[in-house]
């Protein structure tokens, strides 16, 4: 890339490592006094690789990766680099020794060494009492059940730890040399006590886990402290300093989700939906364990009242099976095959386990509809409208459970992230569900993290002004609900679809 630092003396530039499922990238958020121009620094792979059968983060490739997009960035922006944030998905993280050395590589949290792992926690302590300590949904990958699988192992990983850092803490101590555990992200791990706004230690104990790993929690906005000597000069970045974001790349989304409402609803849209509101309290009852909602910890102390949802996981699956099978589909063109096609064909449950690993997904829809005895979709416009349709329809289901939990029904629901890409899917969910939808910004994750950058700076002043400049700087789509009886039919169709499918064992073959 050419220099062009001269162009950017007035401009205050942040940059956001942002970690998703399959790539990574680095975004520079140009601030001018008015507006967020996002820029992308840089683009690479972030594969799990496997190692004696099981999957484990590519951690050293990733860092390597991030070192060259912060040396592109110091000679795209130079001195006007003020600072940097790491998000990722939420429960992974790495265990260190007493020399702060890395004892293993980090696994990936697909890995199977979880099966079983929520039966042993429940031997220990009560379902109901790990519910009420923390306020999570119980997912198999939770950090929790992750950790109670290195205590069955033979190894002595776990045993010979003495830190714990989730995986923005962990590519943050590689930079500046300095431990932190960020709230956001150890809040996914059904180990912190959103209410005592604190690591669990009782639940901790009761489990068997060290408490020596659980340190003292940094708040979103915390700077961590500048680049150390050696990756200063590695990179070229002078004085610049690392500022513990929020980790857990939802928070980041929903920080930047472009609404004034005190309790804005949204639906953080990739390979995983994330459904929710943000309120200034968690909410953990018998109706928020029969329902299965969670309490994650975001910006500022506020909540993400959401429930996990199987995102678009179904679609890019179905796409990297079609490509390996030499048909490379477009996203568009995607959904320009699922619009063609007859509605309400054939539907599915996204989050029925059958679906959670890679593999063969198109082969898995049409087996789930054969044993559901539902019309088998053939053709990939056939299995693209089903994804999208099911998932139209899983949101729905979800939101008629979330409204329960709001004084007041939400007017608008705010899909940011690269779903919200998809005008098909977003105008379904707006069907499905009966409310305006927005879209955007695409980049929600990356302005998250830049706006608390910005306020760790005093560039500026809280929450609610960053917010209302996403808005002003992004490009936003809204989808009107139509009156459909067929809409309406089909929702009554899925209920029944999940009250039958626990009595079927699905075929795999």
């Amino acid at each position: 890339m050419p220099t062009r630092t001269s162009s950017y003396k007035k401009i205050a530039v942040y940059l956001a490592i942002d970690l998703g499922a399959g790539s990574g990238r680095t975004l520079a958020g140009l601030y001018d006094g008015k507006h967020i121009q996002l820029e992308e620094v840089n683009r690479f792979e972030n594969n799990p690789i496997k190692v004696n059968n099981q999957w484990h983060w590519d951690i050293h490739d990733l860092y390597e990766n991030i070192l060259n997009s912060l040396s592109i960035a110091s000679t795209q922006y130079g001195d006007s680099i003020v600072s940097i944030g790491i998000d990722t998905w939420g429960v992974d993280y790495a265990l260190l020794d007493q020399n702060g050395e890395l004892l293993d590589l980090p696994y990936q949290y697909r890995d199977k060494r979880t099966d079983q792992m929520m039966e042993r926690a429940f031997s220990l302590v009560d379902k109901r009492i790990i519910y009420e300590r923390t306020g999570i949904q119980f997912m198999f990958f939770n950090t929790c059940f992750q950790l109670l699988s290195e205590l069955e192992d033979s190894s002595l990983r776990i045993q010979n730890a003495e830190s714990l850092l989730f995986m923005p803490d962990l590519i943050a101590y590689w930079l500046t040399g300095r431990m932190c555990q960020e709230r956001s992200i150890a809040s996914t791990s059904q180990l912190y006590n959103p209410t005592t706004k604190d690591w669990d230690y009782d639940l901790i104990k009761q489990l068997g886990l060290p408490p020596k790993l659980f340190k003292d929690l940094s708040d979103p906005g915390s700077t961590l402290g500048k680049l150390s000597d050696i990756i200063a000069s590695k990179t070229g970045l002078k004085n610049t300093k690392v500022i513990s974001v929020a980790g857990h790349d939802t928070a980041s989304a929903v920080a930047a989700v472009p609404c004034q409402s005190p309790t804005p609803a949204f639906l953080s849209s990739g390979t995983w939906s994330l459904m929710g509101i943000e309120i200034d309290k968690p909410i953990i009852n018998s109706e928020s364990y029969s329902d299965a909602f969670t309490n994650e910890t975001g910006v500022d102390g506020s909540i993400r009242f959401l429930k996990n949802i199987c995102g678009l996981w179904l679609i890019q699956e179905c796409k990297r099976d079609w490509s390996n099978q030499g048909t490379d589909i477009a996203y568009k063109e995607m959904a320009s095959l699922a619009s063609t096609v007859e509605p309400f064909r054939s539907l599915i449950n996204p989050d029925n386990a059958f679906f959670t690993e890679g593999g063969d997904m198109a082969k898995k829809i049409q087996n789930y509809c054969h044993d559901t005895k539902q019309e088998v979709p053939n053709s990939k416009g056939e299995i693209i409208r089903c994804i999208y349709e099911s998932l139209a329809l899983r949101y729905a289901m979800v939101w008629d459970r979330l409204i329960q939990y709001t004084m007041d029904t939400p007017e608008t629901l705010h899909v940011v992230g690269g779903g919200c890409q998809d005008s098909l899917l977003n105008q379904f969910t707006a069907d499905a569900i009966g409310v305006t939808v927005t879209a955007g910004p695409i980049e929600a994750t990356g302005l998250g993290n830049i706006i608390v950058q910005m306020i760790a700076d005093s560039c500026i002043e809280n929450l609610q002004q960053g917010r209302k400049l996403v808005l002003e700087s992004s490009a936003i789509k809204k989808y009107q609900p139509t009156e459909s009886l067929a809409w309406s039919t089909a929702r009554e169709k899925f209920k029944k679809l999940l009250l039958r499918e626990h009595t079927i064992k699905f075929n795999e073959n």
